[in-house]
């Protein structure tokens, strides 16, 4: 029977179904409601020349599935088959983090705590999980200082001639030397290292202050004051937990994602008693084709609505984006369905069609309910909207800025540029204005491998009027290389130009008039993100959207078009507030600086009567100023006596 025979008789009952390829390898798990109505609509989205399905049909020639009594146990089956095969087009847990657990083997003879961060079914009891994972051997290490029961290795079935060092500095009883403790006094430490762990710290209180007085009645004193000291810290550690408990909410696991370049990352805030207490990252940068659509392709059966952090031009232009509700389906169901424990509030920032039934399943699991969110507004939807900025910090770091050596990236550049040597020192430059007002320039440093910011530059552009950028660019990198010769100063081993080719020739002309024809310089454009090498223009260098060089080249781009801006903004700031002033008869450059000076701004010169602007200018300049301001205004004289003219 061939796959669409097989698809044609699928019964109608819940299930999971796998897809195999012809080396018998399954290349995707899913789970349905109705067998045959959900894997016949692979076939229609195929028939359609849906990009993401049909590349799995193309390979799947033959399906097996498993019927089970409801939606519930198809989720968890699905789970468990992902992880087994790890099929090609399912999306994978790839983070391998797993947080601790305490671990107390009361199947022991003499029981022993440890951490660990897998669950068995060996009889021990386990506890957790912590976060941050340290906080797990912080409590080991209170057991061990409080109640003295041990982590060591050292078989305890039998008897040993001698006690380790743990035994001297009162971290154990001695379990492991005849006569050092007893069966009835170990066994009391554990129970009570048990109650600590489980939270039952009243009960704990209750049975230490017993025995505490019973030990000083029987003037076992150095056995009292043990007690006593394990009855202080229980009692610390219950008074900070109720306060914790008063005043915090419930727990809950906080989800936002960012996708850029055809990379993913996602990150997991854990919030215990109110407070965000550790962070988890996962990261995709080839995610399944079944989870990938290109630009006026919806997303398919979900509704989804997209992540803060999400990029718009992923959501609105040509770029590649990606089925995020499949995406959270597959991870939550990976992370929360055989956990030990799972928070009462799960916020994602996207739906998914599952939603609802993988959180009754959890509940079930877990025997209180769960609340598997998508908030659209106030608290909840802010700390979604955290974690989502979060998360593409968390890409840029991973994709960006987590690179190579400093001099592999330096060989990767002179290669990829054609650079005579390593580059040591690029600089680059970037024209700002608004229509051609207050034009400026920028010039920004790199150099052995990080921003020089002590060597940046401003230049106002003096002799070009109107937009003219590429004048602008050929005026600044004459001066800037006219005085770097006048001081017989090296060049750079890059000038790096942001503009395309008429900004690149500009600056070629400037740096040959000076007599530098050899100078290696580069232009990167903006759009295309490719780059220009003077000489070579006709074969752009077109770089992996993820090459090391290409991440520097736009870190030093984006700063001198940062720095340009800033310098721009500036001037115009200064422009609009200060030119006023030149327009009164009477005032000058010098006179302005000292009225801005006294007054501090140009409102509170507006508000200034004739008597305090004497205080600055002339009587007659400053009848003049208040004019300005007033009389021509709404028609009034300057008042007779206060320096009327």
């Amino acid at each position: 029977m061939d796959l669409y025979e097989t698809i044609r008789n699928l019964p109608t009952q819940p299930g999971v179904y796998l897809y195999k390829n012809a080396e018998g390898e399954v290349i995707y798990v899913g789970k349905a409601k109705n067998l045959r109505s959900r894997v016949r609509s692979y076939l229609l989205e195929a028939s359609q020349a849906n990009a993401k399905t049909g590349s799995l049909m193309r390979e799947a020639v033959d399906l097996d599935y498993i019927l089970v009594a409801n939606e519930h146990e198809a989720l968890a089956l699905e789970n468990n088959l992902i992880k087994q095969r790890k099929p090609r087009f399912n999306i994978l847990l790839r983070d391998d983090k797993t947080y601790p657990y305490v671990k107390l083997t009361l199947s022991d003879r003499y029981p022993k705590v440890f951490v660990t961060r897998r669950l068995r079914k060996d009889g021990a009891a386990y506890f957790g999980p912590y976060f941050p994972g340290n906080l797990a051997y912080r409590v080991v290490e209170l057991i061990h200082r409080s109640f003295l029961i041990p982590s060591c290795k050292v078989d305890l079935s039998r008897y040993h001639p001698r006690a380790c060092l743990q035994y001297y500095i009162h971290r154990c009883l001695g379990p492991c030397v005849e006569g050092l403790t007893t069966p009835n006094a170990y066994a009391d430490a554990v129970r009570d290292a048990q109650m600590f762990l489980e939270g039952r710290h009243a009960e704990l209180e209750r049975t230490l202050t017993t025995r505490m007085i019973a030990a000083a009645e029987a003037e076992h004193f150095e056995a009292a004051a043990r007690l006593r000291d394990q009855l202080s810290t229980v009692h610390q550690l219950s008074e900070k937990q109720r306060i914790a408990t008063a005043e915090q909410s419930d727990d809950a696991d906080v989800f936002g994602y960012h996708f850029e370049d055809g990379a993913l990352a996602v990150n997991l805030f854990h919030v215990r008693a109110g407070k965000i207490v550790d962070r988890r990252e996962f990261f995709w940068d080839d995610l399944p084709e079944l989870l990938e659509f290109s630009d006026g392709e919806s997303p398919g059966r979900e509704s989804i609505a997209p992540c803060a952090a999400e990029p718009a031009a992923s959501r609105d232009s040509g770029e590649r984006t990606f089925d995020s509700g499949q995406v959270f389906s597959a991870l939550l169901k990976q992370l929360y369905i055989d956990q030990h424990y799972v928070p009462r509030t799960i916020l994602v920032p996207v739906d998914f069609a599952d939603r609802e039934a993988l959180a009754a399943l959890l509940s079930e699991r877990t025997g209180h309910r769960i609340d598997l969110a998508v908030p659209q507004r106030g608290e909840k939807r802010s700390l979604v909207d955290l974690a989502g900025q979060n998360a593409k910090q968390s890409h840029t770091q991973r994709f960006r800025v987590l690179e190579p050596s400093r001099k592999v990236i330096q060989e990767a550049f002179a290669d990829a540029l054609m650079l005579p040597e390593l580059p040591r020192r690029i600089e680059c430059f970037d024209i700002s204005h608004i229509q051609g007002a207050e034009t400026v320039a920028s010039l920004v440093v790199w150099e052995d491998g990080k921003m020089n910011k002590s060597a940046y530059r401003k230049f106002k552009v003096m002799t070009v009027v109107g937009v003219d950028d590429f004048a602008s660019m050929r005026e600044v990198v004459h001066r800037r290389y006219r005085r770097l010769k006048e001081e017989n100063q090296p060049l750079p081993s890059l000038v790096l130009i942001d503009g395309g080719l008429g900004q690149l020739h500009a600056a070629a002309e400037a740096l040959e008039s000076l007599g530098f024809t050899s100078q290696p310089l580069a232009s990167i454009a903006k759009r295309e993100e490719v780059i220009y090498l003077y000489g070579n223009e006709e074969e752009p260098v077109v770089l992996d959207r993820r090459s090391p060089v290409l991440h520097l080249v736009q870190l030093i781009r984006d700063e001198s078009h940062r720095f340009a801006v800033g310098y721009h903004r500036q001037r115009r700031a200064m422009r609009d507030r200060d030119s006023e002033l030149l327009d009164i008869q009477g005032v000058g450059e010098q006179t302005r600086q000292r009225l801005l000076t006294h007054f501090g701004s140009l409102r509170d010169v507006q508000q200034a009567t004739v008597e305090s602007l004497t205080a600055v200018v002339p009587r007659k300049t400053a009848g003049a100023i208040w004019r300005h301001f007033h009389a021509t205004q709404t028609g009034e004289q300057v008042p007779s006596g206060e320096g009327g003219v």
